[in-house]
């Protein structure tokens, strides 16, 4: 059966990390993922997630400036999603993480071209710093009604990304939120791009709250990934309806 991963940007949002933290372990996650936890002590959340048996995944690499989304693909900003990038790894080693999901950024049509080889150049370049420490660079197509002119919003794209790039220690996050909201024909891409994933999230389409409403059927997709050999951790990435605590019916039925 998946294992489930609490994401902590979105769950217990309102709360300091560390409490947070708390939350998920009590509420039965075994694992936890992040937004930008940059402003908390790295060393105090490896402390936490050990004394509460929490594994870390992964955290974002920060936003940039305002309307941004990420830098890793802003043609002229090499130099600063460098700084950033070194910001996050640092802190995820020391946090205990072992990925770390990179940003592109949003990306205006007539800079496309050049934004390709920013990314490639940009994640090659991330890549081969973060293989000597064990670390798994993510990247995750994000819907165009959520993040329009987001660098990719469907899999196939940041597929070829992580193809241009040559590197084994880039992986693709498979949000079926996202997928289902950009593409359909989950259980599809599932089957294609499955020995290429390095993580799954999952929450209801079109809304984005818990993963027990809406039109994608998490208890056939979860069989899919299993049967697909899937054996890490799924993401839960959803907006809470009201508290969390009251919606976490459907971690106990899927």
């Amino acid at each position: 059966m998946a294992r489930f991963s609490a994401n902590l940007g979105f769950l217990w949002s309102a709360l300091p990390l560390l409490e947070r933290i708390e939350r998920a372990a009590k509420s039965g996650f075994k694992a936890i993922e992040l937004h930008w936890p940059y402003d908390t002590s790295p060393v105090a959340v490896k402390d936490a997630c050990k004394r509460l048996g929490l594994t870390l995944l992964a955290a974002n690499t920060p936003l940039g400036n305002p309307g941004e989304s990420g830098l890793a693909a802003l043609p002229g900003r090499e130099a600063d999603f460098q700084k950033v990038f070194i910001q996050s790894m640092e802190w995820c080693l020391a946090a205990g993480a072992t990925a770390i999901h990179v940003m592109p950024g949003v990306i205006e049509e007539h800079e496309r071209a050049a934004a390709t080889q920013t990314m490639i150049n940009n994640l090659q370049w991330a890549a081969d710093l973060a293989a000597p420490k064990g670390m798994t660079l993510l990247l995750e197509a994000i819907n165009p009604r959520d993040k329009p002119s987001y660098f990719y919003s469907t899999q196939a794209h940041s597929n070829a990304i992580r193809e241009a790039c040559g590197r084994s220690n880039i992986k693709l996050m498979f949000d079926v939120y996202h997928v289902g909201v950009a593409e359909g024909d989950i259980l599809t891409k599932l089957a294609l791009y499955m020995p290429h994933i390095g993580h799954i999230q999952i929450a209801a389409v079109p809304s984005r709250a818990e993963p027990d409403e809406g039109e994608v059927n998490y208890p056939v997709v979860l069989k899919r990934i299993d049967e697909l050999g899937y054996t890490g951790w799924i993401g839960a990435e959803y907006k809470p309806r009201a508290t969390v605590e009251a919606g976490l019916g459907w971690l106990e039925s899927l």
